[in-house]
């Protein structure tokens, strides 16, 4: 027997991602601000959002993992790597362009991901953790020295994304415009954010999104009402793995010249460190947990003249810029997971919350 046309209708519309005319216009006014953003910031605050961007990519994937799936991951750094050197060894040593460089490095990241999945259907918790952290002393050695791909400990450049004579890190020729490299990979990232946010958000509202989300709340309980353990669990590691890598292809190129060291256990803190602040299970968490991480070391940096005891060297007294960043984000995950365990996406929504039941609310 089928379902009624009007409760088909009304299903449909509760799936849908722009349910209201208020949803369209939002989403409207965004598009508007993310073009005339370029035309209004300086290049320091383009920078900061443009690695917002990049970074937010990566934060998805990890949230899709552990916010909504429930498998803890410090590995990933490593595929992040991979993305990087996979995006230097396509684009550079072979020459291809970027709508097949940037795929394939995410590809690579999904395979590698499935690779490592499967030591998710025994482990949990601390022990997958640990597990997961061997990737990055793993992927350490092998970027070191897997020279001909990684260029050893020297590191080795990245390509500009371009499709012919196209440069999305240099739009002014092709708009007609005077534009700096800070505004074209801006306009060229954003839209990309946009197509991994949507994409998430689809798979987190669909059929193995609520898989995953059953995986993360109870395991027994998912597997007794029909849930593949086995297949969901490898399903998120490999699409936690291509988030991750393509957001590694996408920093590679930006920085144009990366090392082992760019993603070392540091990297995989600050990935988890998005997640918890941003807020774990939502997609929009993890942007705002993206700009608070990238934003705190500009920040510290552009302030440590005045900070007593700061000292831009290790040579100098007192703590450095690198010791006191990594001191914050410490700081950072203990207060939030004790004082805000939704992180800012919960605080958001309890604002929003209150001025739509204003003047009820309390």
């Amino acid at each position: 027997m089928s379902r009624p046309e009007g409760l088909r209708t009304s299903y449909a519309q509760e799936l849908a991602l722009l349910r209201h005319r208020t949803d369209k216009l939002w989403l409207g006014l965004l598009a508007v601000a993310a073009v005339a953003t370029p035309f209004i910031l300086d290049d320091f605050w383009l920078s900061v959002l443009t690695f917002t961007a990049i970074a937010s990519i990566g934060a998805i994937g990890l949230n899709l993992l552990t916010g909504f799936t429930g498998q803890v991951s410090l590995g990933h750094a490593f595929f992040v790597g991979v993305g990087a050197y996979s995006a230097g060894y396509l684009g550079g040593n072979l020459g291809l362009p970027v709508v097949v460089w940037l795929p394939a490095a995410g590809l690579l990241g999904a395979l590698l991901g499935l690779a490592v999945g499967p030591f998710a259907l025994r482990l949990r918790g601390l022990y997958l953790a640990i597990v997961t952290l061997g990737l990055v002393f793993l992927g350490e050695y092998l970027f070191v020295n897997v020279r001909a791909v990684t260029g050893g400990p020297q590191g080795r450049a990245i390509p500009s994304p371009k499709i012919g004579d196209l440069n999305f890190a240099d739009l002014g020729p092709a708009l007609g415009l005077e534009l700096s490299r800070e505004q074209s990979f801006f306009l060229f990232v954003v839209p990309l954010l946009a197509i991994a946010a949507a994409f998430a958000r689809n798979v987190v509202r669909s059929r193995p999104g609520r898989a995953f989300q059953a995986i993360r709340d109870r395991e027994i309980a998912a597997a007794v009402i029909g849930v593949d353990l086995a297949r969901y669990k490898v399903a998120a590691f490999a699409l936690s793995s291509f988030y991750a890598a393509t957001s590694g292809a996408l920093l590679g190129s930006y920085l144009r010249h990366v090392t082992p060291a760019n993603f070392d256990l540091t990297l995989s803190i600050q990935f988890v460190a998005m997640v918890i602040i941003g807020g774990a299970g939502t997609v929009y968490g993890s942007i705002l947990g993206a700009f608070f991480i990238v934003l705190i070391p500009r920040v510290v940096e552009q302030l440590s003249p005045v900070i007593p005891f700061v000292s831009q060297t290790a040579t100098g007294a007192g703590l450095t810029v690198f010791t006191l960043n990594q001191l914050i984000f410490g700081a950072l995950i203990i207060v939030f997971l004790i004082a805000e365990p939704t992180g800012l996406a919960g605080i958001w929504a309890r604002l929003r919350l209150y001025f739509r039941t204003w003047p009820f609310s309390y």
